[in-house]
């Protein structure tokens, strides 16, 4: 059978939804819209009756038959074009995967947000909502607990994918001053919970918990549903500027330790970062020592801007770690690499993050006696 004609295939690329009859509210574009959060958010939308249309954007089409789709690459200039007629545009195109080569998930992930800044713009969009994470505060052994919207972002780009919020972060900050009338909303969940996969939901698959020695962690999580909800305030412009999202509170490290059952082993900082380091370098775990940064110092956010706007988080942080816990079941990770079910019940439970963590002690040793020779 012959292939149909290009301007057939595009046709049956998107949907013939037009905007309800009479419907008043925004039009409003998501981009990755056939995945993960941008799905749920876009079959949010579709069905909200202050919505009047939902337009969906990605390189493949998804499974939400009222939203109207546009099939591109969200670098692709074209989707200025894509754009025409959207209110609001909700940019959730992002790779933050673990395996990602860092330097194509960077290209990737601040060409496509330049990208639809400047397509909004040149579109005619209002706004544009940008979710980035609450990570870009920094997690610090002096933060205030918890952080205000206000506060500094003190992050580095040493933990996975932080580099790349940081930059889109820059980008949300110069947008209104070179494109003038287009406004920029940033939301900074917390620890995001729901379907995803990170270096921080991969702690919760360890068969210990790493503490390091003289560290305070605290932990707030974020619930998928309620960064949705949270997404939706800010297109339906209840709320706008920095808009930090998450559970009421936080929970203490022991807190966590006795609701999820797990036992802790704790390591000198020294150890524990150096491990981490030489680990990834070696690359025998996807997470650089940045990452443990997250597991070692507070980082909460007090979520006040969206309180004040009438917003409220459907879930508790002691019901979203149950949630991640029932997810990670019968998954095996050491030091953010994850094993195989063979290699978890061979390496056991303490064995396994020994093995790695000896593992790097070797190699740093067998460096040490070539460079003797």
């Amino acid at each position: 059978m012959s292939s149909p004609d290009p301007q057939v295939r595009a046709a049956r690329n998107q949907s013939t939804s037009s905007p309800r009859p009479g419907a008043r509210g925004p039009v409003v574009a998501v981009t990755g819209a056939a995945s993960g959060i941008g799905a749920l958010l876009t079959e949010r939308l579709a069905a909200s009756d202050e919505v009047r249309q939902a337009v969906a954007i990605d390189e493949r089409r998804g499974e939400c038959s009222a939203a109207r789709w546009q099939i591109l690459d969200v670098r692709d200039p074209a989707i200025a074009e894509k754009l025409r007629g959207a209110d609001v545009v909700v940019h959730l195109a992002l790779d933050l995967d673990l395996e990602t080569d860092a330097a194509a998930r960077t290209a990737y992930n601040v060409r496509g947000t330049q990208t639809v800044l400047t397509a909004a713009a040149a579109a005619g969009v209002h706004r544009v909502v940008l979710c980035t994470s609450a990570m870009v505060y920094g997690a610090l052994p002096d933060n205030e607990l918890p952080l205000s919207e206000d506060a500094e972002l003190r992050a580095t780009a040493e933990a996975t994918g932080v580099g790349d919020l940081l930059e889109i972060e820059r980008l949300a900050r110069r947008a209104p001053r070179a494109h003038p009338g287009l406004n920029v909303t940033v939301v900074r969940p917390a620890v995001l919970v729901g379907g995803v996969d990170t270096a921080l939901t991969r702690y919760f698959e360890s068969p210990r918990l790493l503490v390091v020695a003289g560290s305070r962690p605290a932990w707030q999580f974020c619930h998928v549903d309620d960064l949705c909800s949270a997404l939706e305030y800010a297109v339906l412009e209840k709320a706008e500027g920095e808009l930090a999202v998450g559970c009421d509170g936080w929970l203490e490290q022991e807190e966590v330790e006795e609701l999820s059952g797990i036992r802790r082993m704790e390591l000198p900082s020294a150890v524990a970062l150096g491990a981490a380091a030489r680990l990834h370098r070696i690359g025998l775990t996807p997470s650089p020592a940045g990452d443990l940064a997250y597991t070692m110092y507070p980082w909460v956010v007090s979520g006040s801007r969206l309180h004040d706007a009438g917003w409220r988080p459907k879930y508790t942080n002691e019901e979203v770690l149950a949630e991640l816990l029932e997810e990670v079941s019968g998954r095996h990770t050491v030091a953010g690499r994850r094993l195989g079910r063979k290699d978890a019940t061979a390496a056991g439970a303490a064995g396994a993050t020994v093995a790695l963590l000896g593992a790097a002690a070797v190699v740093r040793r067998a460096r040490k006696a070539r460079r003797r020779i």
